[in-house]
């Protein structure tokens, strides 16, 4: 069997940098550069936790403000990897996300995760990964 991809191994499906913020179901991490988290699903809800900051605090509420900012041109084919999630997900790249909407965002986690780590998700840790975040609101 191959290594699995590190935003598995982490439990950070997104690949979250590591930084001053801190989620819940955030664990020490061994990785220099990323995250880690006690599951999956905190991981997911990381990413919408930070998706829906990036809405509310940032004021960025499209698909293609939300990509370009989480992976930037410096970094990443950002024009690549916003193409895989428009189609992967059936979002329109500039149309207002609601990240409150679950199925519009679990869509798009999933798009982002596959381009992440390069495997299909599980579609349990999204919607586990949901759930916790829901439930916040």
């Amino acid at each position: 069997m191959s290594e699995l991809p590190r935003g598995l191994r982490n439990r950070n499906p997104g690949n979250i940098r590591r930084s001053a913020v801190r989620y819940k179901g955030e664990t020490e991490s061994d990785d220099a550069a990323f995250k880690t988290f006690a599951s999956t699903a905190w991981g997911y809800r990381a990413m919408f936790v930070l998706l829906h900051t990036y809405r509310v605090r940032h004021r960025i509420a499209t698909l293609r403000g939300m990509i370009a900012r989480w992976a930037p041109p410096s970094e990443n084919d950002t024009g690549a990897y916003l193409r895989t999630v428009v189609r992967r997900s059936g979002v329109d790249p500039d149309a207002e996300i609601d990240t409150r909407d679950g199925p519009t965002m679990t869509r798009i986690a999933a798009a982002m995760a596959r381009v992440e780590n390069g495997v299909e998700p599980d579609e349990a840790e999204i919607a586990e990964g949901w759930r916790l975040f829901s439930a916040d609101f």
